[in-house]
């Protein structure tokens, strides 16, 4: 009695083991094909807004929709950590830049992976973006997974040095990933 029952648990464990790895390796070989940043005001902001990142064949492309912007240019950027606990959003770092590039427009050759550049709102204080970067990542070592989505209170000029003169920090979310 004793030896089938162990018989019974260990061919449990396997057959539980075997669907587990499985599943892992199918997820491995589809890799991550979306994430999702959901975006909240920092203090004495009104900004808020989904931005999702999808895998497309020439790059990630981004979806940027937010409200309770003011009209205009707002600089638009993934940062470094995936932190947004600082009441100014400063606790998400600098520009995701892995390879120690310039500060410079989204499609510029030489720039920080995170440069994603402006937003533009209209007078209702929406803004909607929509932008294929052939730089961004959802996997490896320079993955956005984890990081932060920054949204900056002016205009990124698209020069300033280090980050582009973009003002305070308004709104921040986490980059995660998402469902399909």
């Amino acid at each position: 009695m004793r030896k089938s029952m162990v018989l019974v648990i260990s061919l449990g464990l396997l057959l539980l083991g075997s669907i587990a790895y499985v599943r892992g390796q199918g997820s491995a070989e589809q890799g991550i094909g979306k994430a999702i940043a959901v975006v909240s005001p920092t203090q004495g902001s009104k900004v808020k807004g989904i931005v999702t990142f999808t895998k497309v064949d020439n790059g990630i492309k981004v979806v940027a929709d937010l409200e309770g912007l003011t009209p205009g240019l707002h600089g638009f950027h993934v940062h470094q950590y995936g932190d947004c606990t600082a009441l100014n959003g400063d606790s998400a770092g600098g520009h995701f830049n892995p390879e120690g590039m310039q500060h410079g427009a989204p499609a510029a050759k030489d720039r920080h992976v995170g440069d994603l550049g402006n937003l533009a709102a209209v007078a209702d204080g929406k803004a909607h973006l929509e932008w294929t970067d052939p730089l961004l990542s959802l996997e490896g070592r320079d993955s956005i997974i984890g990081r932060s989505v920054i949204v900056h209170g002016n205009a990124d000029d698209l020069t300033s040095q280090p980050a582009g003169n973009s003002g305070p920090r308004i709104g921040c979310g986490v980059i995660g990933i998402a469902g399909k």
